[in-house]
């Protein structure tokens, strides 16, 4: 991948005007798309199958009076005056007459009709007007609710004595996400962090303007997809948080890289190009486990979620486009103003160089102290997350002042808060030959329920099949309560079924938002499973490692539990929400969770990533552990900082007016970078490597051959790049070896600073007595075995960058355990085999098979190409009598101090 990217970026580069100007098109035609197409938002919750789900279908065909949306007109009067008086009478009166005839109007209800029940305030000081739509919210025409409005104001006016009209309900919700200029504040902190991190307005600017860009097209696109598909409000904003983040991160990682090369004189287009391969490839793995965590949000099953999932993946996917094509075609149009200056470059870096060695020098000095004390830390922070309940937002979340709320916090004032979170049971009557009597019954029954405050609509449909009664708990909408009731209904329908021979079920918008609130939480774990094994693959892929990817996994769960510890801390127990304008305190959105973990997983892949693997470059090259982690924190770390100060200011801009849905989300994602980042990779995760010493880099053989190479940080193109002429431009070397070492599961050396060179057509025998090592290396020079240090070409290919080219290109033979191991041999000549590797080769050396393996080693041609034999042994000189006379190098272990000697 590293060797396409190098060749993008530098196609880029010399494409800069083109690649500018299609940028610029593809926005324009993603807002002019979205203007013509776009048909809004929509935020009714579903989730098909559930039982809440099924009956409102259902209700839509047998009776669709009551299945649309709804809205409630409250009149409340002052404090020793009833609402119930002539004039109040028959002004309420007109008004619901005239209301009720208004297209998408089922039927509006007078508070003081005889067939109406429970809409005047048992302290005689409010009075409901229930109106009933045909038609969902985002089907309401925006000028009946005007007109609403307006009825509401004239009310107000005709009452007088003070009497407040509240017009709301659930029409009324005002759950549509809107950028505000709080947000804005995170980009200028964005800016300075980058103008701190570069020294250089065009270097500072650039990231911003490509994230904007990524934004605006992922954001427009998003929303013209609302012509054919039902998109939630939160998805574009998520998109918009994630898009700016990432984006500005993204162009970060490629700026810095390309800085950091030109610094060490690079002309301009090579520097793009290797920037591209290297911090492109980090980028492109980066984006790639965000993305696969956003879609796993389809596990949940509930349609909006996986909706929600794949617009955020989306503008990731688009952020990861702008990144790796007009990133490099910016940094073309600067050329030479992004070279740092020499001077305040080398200050800048030694100033960062010192601190980040001081703090990698604290953190590794007691690294189990340190690890103690983060883990004791963190678990605290999490305690929060054990009363952790979710539900769906309602409009009791909506801001102060707003009409849902003010006619909310009415209601819940005068008649009780579960008068704005009806239950419905619905009931199966075509069977019964008195309906409206069955559907009292009923209705009797449910009243003496705990939890039930009324029932104040029990009625067939006009077909007679299908009754509805109507409950209000004693409780509001998410209250714990009031789920134990839809609990408590649900297990009275085998009672209902056995009493009155009908079929009954519980529906409505809470018991909806309380099935949607319940599957969720039971996807969490499936879903941290999920994540937690891809982390735990993808991490081994990178670095060749079993503990790396352990720790990493570890790690980005102590920040999840932190972060719902935290989250659950201000938004669930109150502990600082004024300081944030949280409106109301309770239960965390529901989906809030699975999110988190979705954008935290990837987020902190990508700082995993940086940080370990320069981590990893310096102990692939030099072998010292301890050195390693000093030097590659040193040179990550200030990038690291920079991206994660970004990002937590991102999410945290959109805390303070942030709507009620997005406000728990942005508060959660920010703590959550900040513990992952500062805490878990900047501090935890240096002390677990100086733990673990040489172990660190260790992978066990057999799980290394089945793994494939995921060059995350493009290192492989650097290394192929130095390696380009080696050992001469025009080599006729099989294998070419420099500094070649490996360790066993325990660290201790298999093999130390080997140097090799094999020509085309020679022969390799590798002796030792009773060791492990020969093996070892045999497996490494055949592409079996990737976790080693040093440089290393096999048939001109550098490992293990190009690994499959290279076992696809040998022949390994076990012939201590594969039966007919000289018929191998023929069949590796037969394919035209570059090197045939032999293991235990000594194992053939029985009579019948002497003459036949001396004549096989004298053929070192495979049609017109020369044959290389490599192969290991207990004592060469066993071997003497069969190899040939010339092109021979003998390699003799040293058991005890893992030398070679020739």
């Amino acid at each position: 991948m590293s060797s396409f990217l190098y060749r993008l970026g530098r196609a880029m580069s010399r494409r800069r005007r083109t690649v500018f100007v299609t940028w610029l098109l593809i926005l324009v035609l993603a807002i002019t798309s979205m203007s013509a197409l776009a048909k809004g938002t929509n935020d009714e919750f579903a989730i098909p199958g559930s039982e809440s789900q099924s009956a409102l279908d259902h209700l839509k065909h047998v009776f669709p009076e009551v299945s649309g949306t709804s809205a409630q007109i409250v009149v409340v009067t002052p404090d020793g005056e009833s609402v119930d008086t002539p004039e109040n009478r028959e002004a309420i009166g007109r008004l619901s007459q005239r209301i009720g005839g208004y297209d998408q109007v089922a039927l509006a209800a007078d508070p003081f009709s005889d067939t109406v029940k429970d809409a005047v305030s048992e302290d005689g000081h409010a009075a409901i007007i229930a109106i009933q739509f045909e038609v969902a919210v985002n089907e309401l025409k925006p000028e009946i609710k005007a007109k609403l409005e307006s009825d509401g104001e004239q009310l107000r006016r005709s009452l007088g004595h003070g009497i407040a009209v509240h017009v709301g309900g659930s029409a009324f919700s005002n759950a549509i996400p809107s950028l505000s200029p709080t947000e804005g504040l995170g980009l200028i902190i964005a800016l300075i962090v980058l103008l701190l991190t570069f020294g250089s307005m065009i270097a500072a600017g650039m990231p911003l303007l490509t994230a904007i860009i990524g934004v605006g097209v992922a954001v427009a696109s998003i929303y013209a997809m609302t012509a054919w598909a039902t998109i939630s409000s939160t998805a574009p904003m998520l998109a918009v948080m994630l898009g700016l983040a990432v984006g500005i991160d993204y162009a970060l990682f490629l700026i810095s890289r390309h800085r950091d090369q030109m610094a060490q004189g690079l002309d301009v287009e090579e520097s793009i190009a290797r920037a591209v391969a290297t911090a492109g490839s980090a980028v492109i793995f980066a984006g790639l486990t965000v993305v696969i965590a956003l879609l796993g949000l389809s596990v949940a099953g509930i349609p909006f979620l996986t909706t929600m999932g794949l617009s955020a993946a989306f503008g990731v996917v688009v952020a990861v486009a702008v990144a790796e094509t007009l990133v490099p075609a910016l940094m073309a149009f600067a050329g030479d103003r992004l070279r740092p200056k020499a001077a305040d470059g080398d200050s800048r870096h030694r100033s960062r160089n010192r601190f980040a060695r001081f703090w990698v020098r604290v953190v590794t000095a007691k690294p189990l102290i340190t690890l103690m004390a983060i883990v004791a830390a963190l678990a605290a922070m999490a305690v929060p997350a054990t009363q952790l309940r979710l539900a769906l937002p309602d409009n009791g979340v909506e801001e102060s002042g707003t009409p849902a709320r003010s006619a909310y916090d009415a209601i819940a004032e005068h008649f009780g808060p579960g008068f704005n979170g009806p239950l419905i049971v619905t009931a199966d009557v075509i069977q019964s030959s008195n309906p409206i009597g069955l559907v009292n019954d009923l209705a009797d029954d449910i009243r003496d329920i705990p939890g039930v405050k009324s029932v104040p609509l029990a009625t067939p449909n006009p077909k007679g099949d299908t009754g509805i009664i109507q409950i209000v708990p004693e409780t509001g909408p998410s209250d714990p309560r009031t789920e134990q009731l839809v609990r408590t209904l649900r297990d009275k329908e085998a009672y209902f079924n056995d009493k009155y021979d009908t079929t009954t079920a519980v529906t409505g918008i809470t018991a909806v938002a309380i099935d949607v609130s319940s599957k969720l939480g039971n996807a969490l774990l499936p879903f941290g499973i999920l994540v937690a094994g891809l982390s735990l693959v993808l991490l081994a892929m990178v670095f060749r490692s079993i503990w790396v990817p352990v720790k990493a996994t570890v790690g980005y769960l102590l920040s999840v539990l932190a972060a719902f510890g935290a989250t659950s801390w201000v938004f669930q127990l109150g502990h600082g929400a004024d300081l944030i304008h949280v409106q109301r305190v309770g239960a965390i959105i529901s989906f809030l969770p699975i999110i988190l973990m979705g954008v935290l997983f990837g987020l902190a892949m990508d700082y995993e990533v940086f940080l370990v693997s320069r981590i990893r470059e310096h102990y692939a090259h030099h072998g010292d552990a301890k050195a390693a982690i000093t030097e590659g924190f040193a040179a990550a770390s200030k990038v690291v900082v920079a991206a994660a100060t970004i990002m937590f200011a991102v999410f945290a801009a959109f805390i303070p007016e942030g709507s009620a849905t997005i406000k728990p989300i942005a508060f959660s994602l920010a703590v959550g970078v900040f513990v992952d980042a500062f805490v878990i990779r900047l501090t935890l995760v240096p002390a677990v490597l100086a733990l673990l010493g040489k172990r660190a880099w260790h992978l066990p053989a057999a799980i290394d051959r089945s793994l494939p190479v995921f060059d995350a940080e493009g290192d492989g193109l650097s290394q192929e790049l130095r390696l380009k002429d080696w050992p001469s431009p025009d080599s006729h070397e099989s294998i070419s070896a420099a500094g070649l070492s490996a360790d066993d599961d325990r660290g201790v050396p298999l093999f130390e600073n080997l140097d090799l060179h094999v020509p085309d057509g020679g022969v390799l025998v590798i002796e030792g007595a009773g060791v492990s090592g020969k093996s070892a290396l045999l497996y490494t020079l055949s592409g079996r075995v990737t976790t080693f240090r040093g440089d290393l070409k096999v048939l001109g290919q550098t490992l293990p960058q190009h690994v499959r080219a290279v076992r696809s290109t040998v022949a390994l033979i076990g012939c201590a355990n594969l039966p007919g191991p000289l018929d191998a041999i023929e069949q590796a000549l037969a394919d035209h085999a570059g090197i045939i590797f032999l293991d235990d080769a000594d194992a053939v050396l029985y009579p019948n098979a002497r003459n036949r393996l001396r004549k096989l080693l004298a053929t070192r041609t495979a049609g017109s190409s020369p044959v290389t034999y490599v192969m290991t042994c207990q004592n060469a000189g066993q071997l003497a009598d069969i190899l040939p006379s010339d092109g021979v190098r003998i390699l003799s272990l040293d058991a005890e101090s893992s030398k070679y000697r020739a």
